[in-house]
């Protein structure tokens, strides 16, 4: 399976119906991306808001998603917590109904040393038989991993197959591609779509392949048939639409524009997320409109 874990990935959204999961409208979404073409799927990314669910429910939707997708494209179930218990209950009960590969976030909120990040990952994943990924996203998690990191747990755990990279850093990400040219990296950042791609990322895991899944991978098949004007249009005509995904946090933008576009007949979130604001809405229906999404 850790072959087939490259294309596009998108995060789905998580649908509220008065504060509850809207599970009817979750399966949907899963058979949209699947029609779009999107290569995978990645049940409770940050775009998902995971950390206002329970683990019941983040359990939940991992089930739905798989259960729909039914093996016609790889579930990738996110993992992560601030909690060793809490990530170990999520990563266990993804493994056994039949995730095809995991992505655990670094320990948000406690910023631990290197050495505590290498043993919580070997921890969480020592009896697990599928790849897993690490979430390096800095920004959220007030912690970065180190290619030291990265290359002792190359060294201990066999299934640890890549990394989704939500830094503006490329440096970093040609660095360990340039150490360690099998590790599969996943872009987390979307205006590094179209550069990370054409340095040798494997593929994209982001918020805007939300709104129109084929768009992202039709910019992973440019890349992989070297066809770099085709992938660099696109990178081009997605920009606006990029730096729309974090006029607030995420994903208040996005579960707006998927309203607008009839993706969602709610762009609710839960506290303390709250939808976007008019001054926004009216901000992002121009970038809609622009991008003919409206």
């Amino acid at each position: 399976m850790s072959k087939a874990l490259k294309g596009s990935i998108p995060p789905v959204i998580t649908p509220f119906s008065n504060n509850e999961i809207d599970l009817a409208s979750y399966k949907k979404l899963i058979e949209f991306h699947i029609e779009e073409g999107s290569h995978g799927i990645l049940v409770n990314g940050t775009s998902a808001e995971p950390s206002t669910l329970t683990v019941e429910e983040r359990n939940q939707l991992v089930d739905v998603a798989i259960v729909t997708a039914n093996k016609s494209v790889p579930i990738v179930a996110a993992t992560g917590s601030q909690s060793l218990l809490e990530t170990k209950a999520l990563t266990d009960h993804a493994v056994a109904v039949g995730a095809d590969a995991l992505l655990i976030v670094t320990p948000y909120y406690i910023k631990p040393p290197q050495r505590g990040i290498i043993e919580y990952y070997i921890e969480v994943t020592k009896d697990v038989d599928i790849p897993w990924m690490i979430y390096h996203i800095p920004g959220r998690a007030a912690v970065s991993i180190t290619l030291e990191t990265i290359k002792e747990l190359k060294e201990r755990s066999p299934n640890f197959a890549g990394m989704k990279h939500a830094v503006n850093d490329l440096g970093f990400v040609s660095r360990c591609l340039a150490k360690f040219p099998d590790f599969k990296i996943f872009v987390g950042l979307e205006e590094l779509s179209f550069p990370e791609l054409a340095i040798g990322a494997v593929g994209l895991m982001n918020a805007v392949g939300n709104l129109r899944p084929h768009i992202l991978a039709d910019m992973c098949q440019a890349v992989w048939d070297n066809d770099l004007e085709k992938g660099k249009a696109i990178h081009h005509q997605l920009f606006e639409l990029n730096e729309s995904v974090f006029y607030d946090t995420n994903p208040i933008p996005i579960k707006y524009m998927m309203k607008r576009m009839g993706l969602l007949s709610s762009n609710e979130h839960r506290l303390p997320m709250t939808p976007a604001a008019p001054e926004l809405e009216k901000r992002l229906d121009g970038v809609l409109e622009r991008a003919g999404l409206i």
